[in-house]
């Protein structure tokens, strides 16, 4: 009996301890069903927030479309600013870092250009460097805080270049506005951005050099890189992407490169030297530029001729490029224009109330007297009611300052303070300047406004100058719009040398097509991934609001 009992004390234990085991084991697996579940949130939740730091890869097209864009995300609340602040304090010192009114309106806009700023649009702050490598240090603060920028070099640009449509910080450059070195026997330049191209003209002079695109007074180097700009010069020497060798640029992070060499020509890897004129500031900050220059002409001399109608002016224009004679430049100012050189009272003269064509001469003296002498026939030919030429240097002066008089003498007519001035360009085949000059001229009579018409007409671009107040704003605007879809339609550009800004973006895909466009923005989103470079110049970086662009 005691066996047996043992025994059966014995089995129960065991089924005791089989059915703890049982338990336990099952507890066990819901612990561990728990953690391993627990293991598997957690690492889902570090996975996701790893994801929401890195941004997404980049689109694999080759170009970028607006609808496929997403707004440019910048850091501009105060505290970012501030911060900003302290750092651009250590790298140029607290003199050369301005907060003040004065400096941020100054650096917002113009009474000269096209774009009317809104209150918004201003530079938190101005910083003014002296070198490339403080340069670099601003824009990589300015990258790492994600703060936009916009460079400043002359500000003489007419189509709302400089306006700081996001806010951020201006980079002015007058601090860097030095010759570096002159290559005489080689016939280069290195300069800085701010230099002036009047004053760099002044020092060529005193080596028998000069330096041809000259765009209006007050403009520097950085800003003509920028705009691509050319002047009254380029009907015989080119615009300005033509004399520019080199270019050392800082790139949106702060990268620091240079184009390439001094040599007048290379096959060396893609030309980012022509890359970067006419970008506006868009991808990146120029910083140097070595430029080509050339021996200055021995005699120079101005002729002027007036005609009954822009369009016999237009016509004569037409005939002496046809004939190939190879005079330096040729202006048209219509008679609207020469009115209002005369009341301004901005020259010496008295003119004549006409469309008057100016030429200027160049070459060895005898060579410019048989220049006249074959403009002279063919605009007789053509029906000029006038014609007079330069008989001293002081002579010649003279009359080629009514030309570069015009914006002025019409910025002199404004009414009161609250006329505003439209200042824009286009350029056509030469075979259509008659016909789109007379259209034009025609239209601006119609819309009541006082409205000029001056350009280099040698090389077939134009410009318009208009004055306007509030209530005629978009008369101004249906004018210039006008005169834009004329140019396109004949198979021109929508800016001959202003650029694009603001002012003219909308019109380029009508002009070169909406996926050239998109390559443009495909190309300002590998050089500037954050969109931190002057936002909305050039290309929209985002989609419009309704109404923003106007109905072709």
């Amino acid at each position: 009996g005691q066996i047996y009992e043992s025994t059966a004390e014995r089995v129960q234990r065991e089924r005791a301890e089989q059915e703890r085991f049982a338990r336990l084991r099952m507890e066990s697996g819901k612990g561990r069903g728990a953690a391993y579940t627990g293991a598997i949130l957690l690492s889902s939740l570090l996975c996701y927030f790893i994801g929401t730091q890195k941004p997404r890869p980049p689109p694999s097209t080759s170009t970028l479309p607006l609808a496929a864009t997403e707004s440019p995300y910048h850091k501009t609340g105060t505290a970012n600013l501030e911060a900003a602040w302290s750092d651009f304090v250590d790298i140029v010192g607290k003199e050369n870092v301005s907060t003040s009114e004065s400096d941020l309106q100054y650096h917002s806009g113009s009474e000269w250009s096209s774009y009317t700023t809104s209150p918004s649009e201003k530079p938190f702050l101005i910083v003014f460097p002296s070198t490339t490598e403080e340069v670099s240090k601003i824009v990589k603060v300015c990258y790492d805080r994600r703060i936009p920028v916009t460079g400043y070099s002359g500000g003489t640009s007419l189509e709302g270049h400089f306006s700081a449509t996001r806010g951020g910080i201006c980079i002015d450059f007058r601090r860097m506005d030095k010759i570096l070195k002159l290559h005489k026997e080689d016939l280069d330049v290195i300069v800085q951005p701010a230099l002036g191209w009047e004053y760099l003209n002044e020092e060529l002079a005193k080596d028998g050099l000069f330096f041809p695109p000259d765009p209006g007074p007050g403009a520097q180097i950085g800003g003509m890189v920028g705009t691509g700009c050319s002047g009254t010069n380029a009907y015989r020497y080119g615009t300005m992407r033509d004399w520019v060798l080199s270019l050392t640029v800082v790139l949106a992070d702060g990268t620091v490169m240079k184009t390439r060499q001094r040599p007048r020509k290379s096959s060396a890897g893609y030309d980012l030297t022509r890359l970067f004129i006419g970008s506006e500031g868009t991808l990146g900050l120029v910083t140097e530029a070595t430029l080509k220059v050339t021996v200055k002409p021995k005699s120079e001399s101005v002729a002027v001729a007036s005609f009954p109608t822009v369009r016999d002016a237009a016509e004569c224009v037409a005939k002496v490029v046809g004939e190939g004679i190879p005079i330096a430049a040729i202006e048209v100012l219509d008679d609207v224009q020469m009115r209002c050189i005369n009341e301004s009272g901005s020259t010496s003269r008295e003119w004549k109330e006409m469309p008057t064509l100016f030429f200027k001469f160049t070459g060895t003296q005898s060579g410019v007297k048989e220049q006249i002498g074959q403009v002279q026939k063919l605009a007789k030919a053509k029906g000029s009611r006038s014609f007079g030429f330069a008989k001293s240097g002081e002579e010649a002066q003279e009359l080629w300052s009514a030309r570069k008089e015009a914006l002025w003498s019409v910025m002199a007519k404004r009414r009161d303070g609250s006329d505003h001035v439209w200042t824009t360009d286009v350029a056509v085949p030469i075979s259509r300047l008659p016909d789109i000059i007379e259209e034009t001229k025609e239209d601006m009579a119609k819309s009541g406004l006082l409205a000029t018409m001056v350009g280099h007409v040698g090389d077939g671009n134009f410009h318009a100058i208009l004055l306007f107040n509030d209530r005629e704003r978009k008369t101004a605007e249906d004018v210039v719009h006008r005169m834009v879809k004329r140019a396109v339609e004949m198979e021109g550009t929508v800016t001959g040398e202003h650029g694009v800004g603001l002012i003219k973006r909308d019109y380029l895909a009508h002009e070169l097509g909406e996926s050239t466009v998109d390559a443009m923005r495909k190309l300002k989103q590998a050089f500037d991934p954050l969109c931190i470079l002057n936002c909305d110049k050039v290309v929209r970086v985002e989609k419009p609001k309704a109404g923003e662009v106007k109905p072709w």
